[in-house]
């Protein structure tokens, strides 16, 4: 099964590059400091399609020991697979959501569209790299009054490191 990229930025020291597979459920942090020879220094696996109890089973992967246990996060099981990312300026903090467009998450991820998306937040170390599920964190886009909602795009308040303006 192939990988979906859906969303990729570069931190603003242009230290760290970030990338969500929607499809195999990871994120992934490269060291591009020295730009011939990228190294992946973090990788996160929150839902996605390989999880060891999902359908899909992984025959042969050389980047994967095992396939990835589903992620739970104040009791509630991660629903779909980490899609857009926002990145907080000092690149402490990345923000992901789950929803890509509701055809394709009804198609990969149906359980989804009655638990509604949500947001997680991601602790970034800066030093040596390196990515931390922050389980104290989640929104929850399934309780929404008119839910369960399938949330997309975020925007970091004043900004984050993809914006053209910060306030």
């Amino acid at each position: 099964m192939p990988s979906l990229i859906t969303d990729i930025l570069i931190s603003l020291d242009d230290r760290f590059l970030y990338f969500s597979n929607w499809l195999h459920g990871d994120i992934r942090q490269y060291d591009i400091t020295d730009k011939r020879n990228p190294r992946m220094v973090g990788q996160i696996f929150l839902g996605g399609s390989i999880q060891n109890d999902g359908p899909v089973k992984v025959l042969e992967d050389k980047e994967l020991e095992k396939q990835p246990s589903p992620r739970i996060v104040k009791g509630k099981r991660i629903p779909g697979s980490p899609q857009m990312l926002q990145l907080s300026l000092d690149g402490k903090r990345l923000y992901v959501t789950t929803s890509l467009y509701s055809a394709w998450d009804k198609q990969f991820y149906p359980e989804m569209l009655k638990q509604g998306s949500v947001m997680l937040q991601i602790d970034v170390d800066t030093v040596k790299g390196g990515l931390t599920l922050n389980e104290n964190f989640l929104v929850d886009f399934g309780k929404e009054p008119d839910g369960p909602a399938l949330a997309h795009e975020i925007r970091y308040p004043g900004g984050d490191c993809t914006s053209d303006i910060w306030l």
